[in-house]
């Protein structure tokens, strides 16, 4: 099956009792056991496993080109049960421009719990070659990457870990299935927050871990996902399944308008450098359009004013809406400092912009009375 319509069907006729073409919302915790007593793989506990869950996991696994799924509460929660299937002591690579909840995640938490990281420039792949040491288990990668939308060769950076035993785990929440699949191109794992695109509405909280194979470290990742707790709701996972159903065709438009307001934003006055691996002067473009579909719905850009000029640019929005998540169908943007915090090495006159599905004359329009 194309992708389309992998979307609709995959994954509907995975524990299915009824005739339903849409699968019923399952929401028991508890299942009865057989009158011969409980076998292997029987439902007992909706931690463990659940009817809509299972769907979900299938369908973000046959989208993805994958082996197997474990889906989340959350992207973080999806994140942390990656760095947990480690060992305390271990090493992993972290990119320098990375999403700020996972550095924070590693200072305030797993560092204390004994892992070690580096930040590199990963476009770099002689920087990663040099942060590689003995106790290096993991490379984590987010091309593009948040919020500077940089671009990292991933079959390079994956035959290089391969050389020295290193798993590779790639963010794939900004490009979607839709638009890369890091599977295919050598990475060990995909890693998505699917309250993002996946959930496509602003209405849904959840992550998504999916494995190229089947492997031990994989089933660190699902015991820790099941002792630990932090699944979805079986109505998250019913929701999550039932948007994914419009995702390819949602990330067309997303893809489309990106382009047009990458664009307009490189030809504004007001606009010092815009970040879209889309654009041919994109440092990234070359390697981008090697590995990726489409280029995705996220544009940055560098205000030409003070952090309190862009502050001000962003405020006098009327259609694009000031939120710091991204993936709706509604356009966002935000002052990115001000959401990442005080530690945060993001610059001042940045604005991340997600790009929604409205019209794009009336986003260009917006930008063009807000930004002056």
């Amino acid at each position: 099956m194309r992708l389309e319509t992998k979307a609709i069907h995959a994954g509907l006729d995975v524990l299915k009792e009824s005739k339903a073409v849409v699968p019923p919302l399952q929401t028991s915790t508890i299942f009865e056991h057989d009158k011969e007593g409980h076998k292997p793989g029987d439902l007992t506990y909706t931690r463990a496993q659940n009817p809509n869950r299972a769907q979900l996991e299938v369908l973000i696994t046959d989208l993805e080109e994958g082996a197997a799924t474990a889906t989340f509460a959350s992207g973080v929660a999806a994140a942390a049960a990656v760095f947990q299937a480690l060992e305390p002591g271990n090493h992993v690579i972290m990119p320098q421009d990375v999403y700020h909840g996972n550095r924070l995640l590693i200072k305030q938490l797993m560092s204390r719990w004994g892992l070690q990281a580096d930040y590199v420039d990963t476009t770099d792949l002689n920087k990663i070659e040099e942060a590689i040491n003995k106790q290096t288990k993991l490379i984590w990668l987010e091309t593009p990457s948040n919020p500077l939308l940089l671009v990292t060769d991933i079959p390079a950076v994956s035959e290089l870990a391969g050389e020295h035993n290193i798993s590779v785990c790639v963010d794939n929440t900004w490009p979607t299935p839709v638009n890369q699949l890091p599977l295919e191109l050598g990475a060990d794992l995909s890693l998505h927050s699917t309250t993002k695109y996946f959930g496509g509405h602003s209405d849904i909280l959840g992550g998504a871990v999916v494995a190229r194979r089947e492997d031990s470290f994989f089933e660190r990742i699902r015991s820790i996902q099941i002792t630990a707790g932090a699944v979805p709701s079986p109505r998250d996972c019913w929701l999550l399944s039932r948007s994914i159903r419009t995702l390819p065709y949602r990330m067309r438009g997303h893809n489309e308008n990106a382009m047009r307001v990458a664009k307009f934003l490189q030809g504004h006055a007001n606009v010092e450098r815009v970040f879209y691996p889309g654009l041919e002067s994109d440092p990234g473009h070359e390697i981008a359009r090697n590995q990726m579909s489409g280029f995705g719905g996220m544009v940055s850009f560098l205000y030409r004013g003070t952090r309190e000029e862009t502050i001000q640019a962003v405020g006098r929005s009327m259609l694009i809406m000031r939120a710091t998540s991204l993936g709706g169908v509604e356009s966002t943007w935000e002052h990115r400092r001000s959401s990442e915090g005080d530690d945060s090495t993001t610059p001042q006159n940045l604005v991340r912009i997600s790009v929604g599905l409205e019209h794009p004359e009336d986003l260009l329009e917006d930008l063009a009375q807000a930004l002056g």
